[in-house]
């Protein structure tokens, strides 16, 4: 059965699965309400969903789940990050907050007004990012109960260009980079990434996006808990910015299955 809200789902998967596909940016919904607090008007913010979707992240995702050996279960974020962004730090531990870009955003990707800058965060964090956050702890832990683990598969993609608001843009853009934590990923999940993604036009590690999403209660803490994020390059599946998919769609969810089989 699946559980939903209005802002994400969790599509179930095999109960034999310890996998959980992780697609927080995929969509490019924001509720009315959210919206009057967003200072762009209508054409601005269009562009600026182009830049800052993550387009077709949730079909490669759900392409790979149907692919796979054992289907694994999928955690799908159902609103646009420009709402709440479910994979920042709530808080002064998060590095993007000095482009503007904590769990709510007050700059866009080419650091221009998103809101204001003296706007709360904390409506918007209690309303979805929370909520967010507990059913993502809840997910994993079903599949620690079942399993006894736990393999967290970050699903994303990035500009073949840098954009202003990177922090780390000017190293390596490989076609699919693969962000890793040094406690949650370990060598033998980075090295089936390396092979699953190997006819893809190559991997490379932590660059321009580093770490990987753990629920904070168990991050750093439970070893049964492994994570990794895969970073795909826009060129090699879509038009840019925001266009339609091409056929490169297909072949990187092939992959991505195969990563999820060799888990």
């Amino acid at each position: 059965m699946t559980e939903s809200s209005a802002s994400f789902e969790l599509l179930p998967g095999d109960d034999h699965s310890p996998v959980l596909l992780h697609v927080p940016h995929s969509a490019r919904a924001i509720p009315g309400d959210v919206r009057e607090g967003i200072v762009l008007d209508d054409a601005g913010l269009e562009r600026e969903l182009d830049h800052i979707t993550d387009a077709h992240t949730a079909e490669i995702a759900e392409r790979a789940a149907a692919l796979a050996g054992l289907r694994p279960w999928r955690f799908v974020n159902r609103l646009s990050r420009l709402v709440v962004d479910p994979e920042r730090f709530p808080d002064e531990r998060e590095e993007m907050l000095a482009v503007g870009m904590g769990a709510v955003y007050t700059r866009t990707t080419h650091r221009a007004e998103l809101r204001a800058a003296d706007t709360d965060p904390g409506p918007l964090v209690e309303r979805y990012f929370r909520p967010y956050a507990r059913a993502m702890t809840e997910a994993v832990a079903g599949r620690l109960a079942a399993t006894g683990r736990a393999v967290v598969i970050d699903v994303h993609s990035y500009p073949t260009r840098a954009l202003p608001y990177e922090l780390h843009g000017s190293g390596p853009r490989p076609p699919v980079c693969l962000g890793t934590d040094s406690f949650h990923t370990p060598p033998n999940l980075r090295e089936a990434a390396r092979t699953a993604f190997s006819g893809s036009g190559g991997t490379g590690l932590d660059s321009p996006f580093g770490g990987t999403y753990v629920p904070l209660e168990y991050y750093g803490r439970d070893p049964r808990v492994s994570a990794l994020m895969v970073e795909i390059r826009r060129d090699t599946y879509m038009a840019e910015p925001g266009g339609p998919a091409g056929p490169g769609l297909e072949r990187l969810a092939a992959a991505l299955a195969a990563l999820v089989t060799a888990v």
